[in-house]
This record gives structure tokens, C-alpha cells and sequence, in this order.
């Protein structure tokens, strides 16, 4: 089994047709052909049903569709660790990175490592969370941040960092008459949350807090990113749920962040890792997340008030 072969087979499998495979690899169709043939006959077994009319994968192939990109991942995280070494990095650690970047804490301590470490080549991954799993049990990353704990067996899941949950509202809108906003008032207005496939830990959080009220909530948008939430809340299509931290640091300014009336709802950053014990450079990475929130640290880009808004309130 070649490279190739593996090459053909993603081609293929992606486009489902083996004239456009070709085309897109820059190979006659005659030799990916072949090349598929000679894949088949090595697995003993058929990847792809072939009609005169269509192609598809059979359940082997995608079995096999969900290893070959890992191959390919691993191939190239061979070649970077090279250049990194060419460039003088002696060590890498790769950070996967699920359901949005904590932005107050995370350049603090990208920026520490660096300083303390500065031969450590620091590789960011940002994927959704079933990848970053995957990906840290067939060891294509070192250690995962996300906002969930459910990661199944052979994962170590610490929770490092927590985050209120506070509704983004749109300036001068009149939900802001309440300093603590009551969840049933929130469902009276439209939502935008993000999408579960995307930030599925995030959204989870979320969902519990919702599941509290009777009331189905009217979702207007599900976003890939808080950034484009807080865009939306601001032009003052939809109410937002996010971290306090997410809003705090958005660029939007006619944002207003308030807190939910009752308990406090926290949203939970998990570090992730496989089982057994760390390298010493990852112990050391841990060491200094682990610093980093026992310093208090929050990182706001806005003064706080009294009441949990944030310094965005002077939009209102």
C-alpha cells in the first residue's frame, strides 16, 4: 500500500465519480482506476460499489474513510515538526482547541509559555470535540481545551477554568430594564446560539440552562463562533447566551452583557489528555493553566460593575 493508493481513495470518496477524481488529482482516469483496483485487492475487500451510473462507498470503504485522513494528518505533522526543528524548536505541543478560545485567559497563557519556554513550539488545532477526541486517543494532539467533560474512556477531563453565563443584549433594547434578567423573559425575544455541531460543549451548557423554562426558545440563528454572535446581537437581530468572557472581549460595542436572574450559571473549561502520565512538557503547560486561574486571573478588556454588566453598559 502507497501513498498514492491512499490519495486515489480520498479523491474518489470525495467526489463519488471517478472521472472528476482524476481530474482533480491531475491523473488520467485509466491509472486511479488501477490504483483503487490494486487498494481493493490488497484489503481483500470492495470500497466503493460502481454502477454505470453512480458510485458509492460500501461499508468498508467508509470504515476505512474515517483512518485515511489520520494518515495523511500524521504525515504532515511529521513534516512541520521538521521545520520547527530547522528553526530551532527543540519540543512541540499540540493544543486541540473545541468550542471557541477562552479569550481572556488563553493568550495570557500562550504568551507565558512562550516567555518560560521558548524552544517549545506551540501547534494550535481548532476542530469540534468528537475530532479533538479522536484526536487525542490515535495521538495527533498532546492536550485539548473544551466545555465538556463527557469524553468517554482513556481521556483525563480537569476542569481548569469557569465562566458566568450572561445574556448578550442588543443596546437600548428594552430588555435591559432588568439588571438580572429573569430566563422566561429571555424567551420572549429571538436567539442566536451556537451551533451544536460546531461548539457542541457550549452548546450543551446552553441547552441545560434553557431546558429550565417551559417555554421552547425561538432561535433565529446558530452560529459557528461567538464573534459572529456578538455581531448579530449587536445590529440587534437576536438576544445572545454566551461566557461573560466572550462578550467582554468582543470588538461590538453596542453589546450589553447582563446576568440571568437566580442561581449563577457557569460555563466549565475543561483541559483535555489521554490517560497515563504527562510529558514533562506537558506537566509543566498544565502547571501553568493551573497558575494561571489560581492567579485570579480574568483578563477583562472592559471595567466590571457592581451589578455583573460590563463596560459596555454606557451603549445602553
Amino acid at each position: 500500500m502507497e501513498l498514492r493508493h491512499l490519495r486515489c481513495f480520498l479523491a474518489v470518496a470525495e467526489e463519488l465519480h471517478f472521472a472528476r477524481a482524476a481530474e482533480k488529482l491531475h491523473i488520467e482516469q485509466s491509472p486511479m482506476s488501477r490504483a483503487i483496483k490494486e487498494l481493493e485487492e490488497e484489503l481483500g475487500v470492495a470500497l466503493f460499489a460502481r454502477t454505470t451510473r453512480s458510485t458509492r462507498l460500501t461499508r468498508a470503504g467508509r470504515l476505512f474513510l474515517e483512518h485515511v485522513p489520520r494518515v495523511f494528518s500524521a504525515l504532515q505533522q511529521a513534516r512541520e515538526s521538521v521545520t520547527a526543528a530547522a528553526n530551532g524548536f527543540h519540543r512541540q505541543l499540540r493544543v486541540a482547541l473545541s468550542d471557541g478560545i477562552t479569550p481572556s485567559r488563553f493568550p495570557a497563557l500562550l504568551a507565558r509559555s512562550r516567555e518560560e519556554e521558548p524552544d517549545v513550539e506551540i501547534r494550535l488545532f481548532e476542530l469540534p470535540l468528537s475530532q479533538q477526541i479522536r484526536g487525542l486517543h490515535d495521538d495527533l494532539f498532546d492536550v485539548g481545551f473544551a466545555q465538556s467533560d463527557d469524553v468517554g474512556d482513556g481521556i483525563v477531563a480537569e476542569p481548569v477554568w469557569h465562566d458566568p453565563l450572561m445574556v448578550a443584549v442588543p443596546a437600548r433594547h428594552p430588555i435591559l430594564s432588568h439588571k438580572r434578567i429573569p430566563l422566561d423573559e429571555v424567551l420572549r425575544y429571538p436567539l442566536v446560539l451556537c451551533d451544536p455541531h460546531v461548539c457542541e460543549g457550549h452548546a450543551r451548557h446552553v441547552e441545560r440552562v434553557l431546558r429550565q423554562a417551559a417555554t421552547e426558545p425561538m432561535v433565529a440563528e446558530r452560529v459557528a463562533s461567538c464573534d459572529l454572535m456578538m455581531v448579530l446581537v449587536s445590529a440587534g437581530m437576536a438576544l445572545g447566551l454566551t461566557s461573560k468572557a466572550h462578550i467582554t472581549s468582543s470588538r461590538e460595542p453596542d453589546v450589553v452583557a447582563r446576568p440571568l436572574a437566580g442561581r449563577a450559571h457557569m460555563i466549565t473549561t475543561y483541559l483535555l489528555r489521554p490517560e497515563g502520565e504527562p510529558s514533562e512538557t506537558l506537566a509543566r503547560f498544565i502547571q501553568r493553566v493551573q497558575t494561571l486561574d489560581a492567579a485570579g486571573f480574568d483578563g477583562a478588556v472592559q471595567p466590571h460593575q457592581a451589578d455583573g454588566s460590563t463596560g459596555f453598559e454606557s451603549g445602553a
